[in-house]
């Protein structure tokens, strides 16, 4: 209860400065907890970047933000060496890359190189300078925002970077109601301004250690890897979700699982998740896309085919 309580805190956090996304929020609350990052992708102007700040300000952790530009360089992302005449060494200077939750802004605006350097960062959560590996203290998380590929001066991601995070979510237009209402808000002083953090850094470790505590049959383990292995054979795709998207699958589950107060995953978890997990990480044929058929279509009718254990011994 204590810990669904404190997850509950931030989403309502977060809620007060983002309208109608709490199924965004808590995603992006799932992400955290599964030690994953999160990949943020819509037009201009919905709130991608309000929405990663609002999360940060509810932890209390050391937040940094990398404004990714077309001239940026590796360097300004991971660090530098510098030398010191005085003492005649080098002393390491760190990047933004070097903190708690990181928010990574327009991460496809910057050439494929500045992008590749995230690479060790996201999946060793340490980052090599001069050939020395510097780790990134914990917790370590990038929430990553985009604008869709058909705007003006982006650069699409690469397969091996967008394997790397472990959600892809869009937040979309708000309702008249919701926009309305963020109108009102935007009267007063920001609430952004206002927030609070609700939980420390070990509180956080102690929760995301508890993720590991949850489980998963052996069974919903077959069905996640049946998901997987379905998106590989399926005549539409070029390239399927990887091993590490069947690991994503169950971290995810996991974490889900603990938000809401349970210590096991059921199949419903697997099927909510599976579209935010393994969408970004299907490659259509070039035939497929020009039939305006999209990866979420393809998951959706492979979560349809594919077997589902159904009776509650079969995931307990």
């Amino acid at each position: 209860m204590e810990t669904m309580t404190k997850l509950q805190a931030v989403i309502d956090n977060i809620e007060k400065v983002m309208i109608g996304k709490k199924h965004i929020a808590e995603l992006s609350v799932v992400a955290l907890l599964a030690q994953g990052h999160v990949l943020l992708e819509d037009v201009p102007g919905v709130g991608k970047t309000m929405m990663v700040r609002a999360l940060a300000k509810s932890v209390s952790a050391d937040f940094k933000r990398i404004q990714f530009t077309p001239d940026l360089l590796p360097s300004d992302v991971i660090g530098v060496s510098i030398y010191n005449p005085k003492e005649m060494e080098f002393h390491f200077r760190p990047g933004p890359i070097m903190g708690n939750i990181v928010l990574a802004d327009e991460i496809n605006r910057t050439s494929p190189k500045t992008q590749a350097a995230l690479l060790e960062g996201m999946e060793e959560a340490a980052v090599t300078v001069d050939g020395v590996t510097r780790q990134i203290s914990k917790p370590f998380f990038v929430m990553a925002t985009q604008n869709p590929i058909e705007y003006e001066g982006t650069y699409p991601l690469p397969e091996a970077q967008l394997d790397r995070f472990l959600l892809k979510l869009k937040m979309g237009y708000p309702s008249k109601e919701d926009e309305i209402e963020v109108l009102r808000r935007a009267e007063g002083e920001r609430p952004i301004n206002g927030l609070q953090s609700v939980i420390t850094i070990e509180e956080l470790l102690k929760l995301q250690e508890e993720v590991h505590q949850v489980a998963v049959s052996d069974l919903l383990k077959t069905y996640i890897v049946s998901l997987a292995q379905a998106t590989r054979q399926h005549p539409s795709v070029y390239l399927g979700a990887s091993p590490r998207a069947s690991i994503s699958l169950m971290k995810a589950a996991q974490a889900y699982a603990v938000l809401r107060g349970r210590n096991y995953v059921t199949p419903d978890d697997v099927q909510y998740l599976a579209p935010f997990v393994m969408s970004h990480r299907v490659i259509l044929k070039p035939e497929t896309r020009y039939e305006n058929i999209t990866t979420e279509d393809i998951i959706a009718r492979i979560l349809i085919e594919t077997p589902v254990p159904v009776r509650k011994m079969d995931y307990l």
